[in-house]
């Protein structure tokens, strides 16, 4: 094939109603080139593609290039597929982009030759003519959410299911979780029932896709059904890699292909944060290909991989939060299938609010990040006024609520008493105690700071090896004297403080709550405060030790989107934060407070 360079620049982001295998090469030119934005991976995944179109062409001829194949795709997907999400769109054909349509020529573009394993002779078909073979055994294309990774995973297969020219193909949307195989399924399933092109050749069940002419199926599985062995795979389509926190799925897809003449994995994937799973695996053995870091053999040459990302130097300033022009390097099909004004939204809230960073990285800038990151904007933070300078006549009429986190017995212990009022405000205070033997036994760093602390009286030392619970239960009441009628309860972690707590509602007659730590509790008390600390509505205590466990919180991210704290290390506590994480999550059960009022005037500094 010869291959023309484009004579016009476009506009990125361009989707095609009948796209040709040009567009395909045209879009190569043009990332090449630096007329579309890309970022440096991209840009060596179309130069790989250019020289591989020359190589097609030399004389060593390791592959070729077929305009029939890629095109086959491209018009099967554009004439079979529909959309099958939104009202506006169900039902009406899917237009491929220009990036779609570079991966899909990628993919089933080149061919190789179909050779005997035996003999090493160019096998023919019955009527004589050579027999070729899809080159790419592997693709693996790493992109952010909403840039159509679903409807182009379950369109490819679709076609490797019926389109392919494989008898008896079998074809799995393959995963962890049942749950999350059936999403490229089920978008591929509602493609057949909306197209009356697709119906006329596959038929669908709850739990296949199959053909009667070639007895072909196209199915769902997980690992968690026990059922990975025993398949033939001829495509194994792998949503959300970067959830795999093993490799055990991708394998055994892998090893189920061994009968097939030309099989293929198909991974597409947006960027995670397990940082030691088969996602990373893959893509660093795609950047060393890309690179060329390894020397070009068979294995290389049926590895294909893209991944639209940042680059390094778009991270280093906070510019990337604001400037909507990078996030198209991430997200091709930004502006189209992907709402800008939405990432404008996402974005902004990651620059305000760290702990939606690492979201907003992975999920929409498409970077592997560390699962943990720092919680609290610790320069935010700072400037927060401090609860000394309420009023004290106003602390008079405020409930609050004291929550502990009684930590090991050799350990720092903690205690917090939030007040908060009708119109979402906060204010807390904190105190801290720590057995004086613990002195002799952590690092040199930490003694001198539990020094310090003591010596200003932001912690206080007590007597012997363990904590002294008597003194703690004796510190409270006299910090509840004179303001009884103002505490509403006290809470507590169940995991250390439950004989405490009885003992205190026994002795003493406070209400006590139970306070489990799940994510459910931590996840609202975080983003509670997070809503205080960024709209200053928020009064901290001048405790130095509780600032210096604030900046040591870390915090992970489930799959919901849920946050919950870590530390960063062993010595780097965070009792004063947990107490308060239980404190704020018994305020929120008080007040129902779905967001964050204007702080009354009155709260101001004397």
């Amino acid at each position: 094939m010869t291959v023309n360079p484009p004579q016009l620049a476009r506009a990125h982001g361009r989707a095609i109603s009948n796209p040709v295998v040009q567009d395909g090469v045209d879009y190569a030119y043009d990332v090449v080139e630096g007329k579309i934005l890309a970022c440096k991976v991209v840009v060596k995944a179309c130069e790989r593609f250019l020289d591989d179109m020359e190589r097609a062409e030399s004389e060593e001829r390791p592959f070729i290039f077929s305009v029939s194949r890629a095109q086959h795709v491209l018009d099967f997907v554009t004439k079979f597929c529909v959309h099958v999400k939104g009202k506006r769109w169900r039902g009406k054909p899917i237009d491929l982009m220009d990036f779609h349509v570079f991966i899909l020529i990628n993919v089933f573009g080149f061919v190789k030759p179909h050779l005997d394993e035996i003999t090493g002779e160019h096998l023919t078909d019955d009527s004589g003519n050579l027999q070729y073979v899809r080159r790419f055994s592997h693709a693996v294309t790493y992109l952010a959410r909403k840039n159509a990774k679903s409807a182009i995973a379950s369109a490819v297969g679709l076609y490797m299911t019926e389109f392919d020219g494989e008898g008896g193909a079998e074809v799995y949307s393959a995963a962890t979780t049942r749950e999350q195989a059936r999403i490229v399924f089920d978008d591929a399933a509602q493609m057949v029932k909306a197209s009356l092109n697709l119906q006329q050749h596959l038929k669908t069940t709850d739990k296949s896709i199959f053909s009667e002419s070639s007895y072909s199926r196209f199915m769902h599985v997980s690992a968690d059904a026990n059922s990975l062995d025993g398949k033939n795979v001829h495509c194994a389509l792998i949503d959300e890699i970067h959830a795999h926190k093993t490799r055990d799925v991708y394998d055994v897809m892998e090893t189920a292909t061994g009968s097939r003449d030309q099989p293929l994995i198909f991974v597409i994937s947006t960027a995670g944060v397990i940082l030691d799973g088969i996602a990373i695996e893959l893509k660093d053995y795609g950047m060393k290909i890309l690179d060329k870091r390894i020397e070009q053999s068979e294995e290389t040459d049926s590895f294909f991989f893209i991944w639209y990302t940042m680059d390094e130097e778009d991270m280093e300033t906070d510019e990337v939060y604001r400037d909507p022009t990078l996030w198209f390097k991430a997200n091709p099909a930004l502006g189209v299938s992907k709402s800008i004004q939405d990432m404008k939204v996402l974005a902004k809230k990651a620059l305000e609010q760290p702990s939606s960073r690492n979201n907003f990285q992975t999920k929409h800038l498409n970077i592997f990040v560390n699962g943990a990151f720092s919680w609290m904007d610790m320069q935010k933070y700072g400037k927060l006024k401090k609860s000394s300078t309420i009023k004290h006549d106003l602390l008079a009429t405020l409930p609050y609520i004291i929550s502990v986190d009684l930590a090991e017995k050799i350990d720092i212990c903690a205690a917090v008493k939030t007040y908060w009022t009708d119109k979402g405000g906060l204010a807390f205070f904190s105190k801290f105690w720590l057995p004086e033997g613990r002195l002799d036994t952590c690092s040199d760093e930490m003694r001198e700071r539990y020094e310090r602390w003591a010596a200003y009286g932001w912690l206080k030392l007590t007597s012997g090896d363990a904590i002294d619970i008597e003194t703690i239960k004796g510190d409270l009441i006299e910090w509840v004297k004179g303001s009884e009628d103002n505490l509403q309860e006290m809470a507590y972690d169940p995991w250390h403080a439950t004989q405490f707590a009885i003992s205190m509602n026994q002795k003493h007659g406070w209400q006590v709550v139970e306070v489990p730590q799940n994510v459910r509790n931590l996840n609202e008390a975080m983003k509670h405060i997070e809503g205080t600390v960024y709209s200053n509505k928020m009064y901290v205590d001048e405790n130095e030790a509780f600032t210096w466990m604030m900046g040591n919180v870390n915090a992970n991210r489930d799959r919901n989107g849920n946050i919950f704290p870590d530390k960063s290390s062993r010595e780097y506590k965070i009792d004063g934060p947990s107490a308060l994480f239980t404190g704020v999550s018994r305020i929120i059960r008080h007040t129902i407070a779905d967001t964050v009022p204007e702080m009354p005037d009155n709260m101001g500094s004397l």
